[in-house]
């Protein structure tokens, strides 16, 4: 089983602010894909399968119910509730270092300062996982990055956000069905490059 976990703060709060993109990937995948996702431990979960009827990849999307800082404990929760391995794992969030709705694939590597993926490290004791990053941008300079995850999207990226979620749910079936460096090649995605 491929295991997608989408980083997000938990309440209505926070539901549209740049830091829970990875929660609003795995709700856009979960409608696109008929799956469900059920309050299961400390994430919201659903499983199912996707892809050709002959070779069906079998799934589990999850949204982690604790605060992004604390996104470890879900995780490694969720690996042992599904028997799966840091391995069967793509984790999708937000990105300060990209442009707004700009997408990267990675198959492992480190935080790259985002607190949700370090303590996804931290407690799972590797960094041996997928990561689909997606572009928020920088606030502007002399304002505080911590304020700026947490506000919503202005009007002007509203548009190439929604273009980048549907772009990233693409990116998974295709990573998901074809593999990693299908999607990497499909997508123009090489390493550090960006779609």
């Amino acid at each position: 089983m491929r295991v997608i976990v989408g980083l997000g703060n938990p309440g209505d709060r926070y539901a549209h602010t740049r830091h829970n993109i990875g929660a609003r990937v795995i709700e856009r995948a979960s409608a696109q894909w008929s799956i469900s996702l059920k309050s299961a431990g400390s994430t919201r979960l659903g499983t199912g399968r996707i892809g050709p009827v002959d070779k069906p990849v079998d799934i589990a999307l999850a949204i982690p119910l604790t605060w992004m800082n604390q996104s470890g404990t879900a995780v490694v929760e969720l690996l042992a509730r599904l028997g799966c391995a840091p391995q069967d794992l793509t984790v999708v969030h937000d990105d300060l270092d990209m442009e707004p709705g700009r997408l990267r694939l990675k198959r492992s590597g480190g935080a790259g300062g985002h607190n949700g993926v370090s303590s996804i490290i931290t407690e799972l004791g590797t960094d041996q996982f997928v990561r689909l990053k997606i572009g928020i941008g920088r606030p502007a300079p002399g304002a505080d990055s911590a304020d700026y995850v947490l506000e919503p999207f202005t009007k002007d990226d509203a548009t190439v956000i929604e273009t980048g979620v549907d772009q990233a749910v693409q990116a998974l079936e295709c990573a998901l069905v074809e593999g990693v460096d299908a999607a990497m090649n499909k997508f123009h995605v090489r390493g550090e490059e960006q779609l």
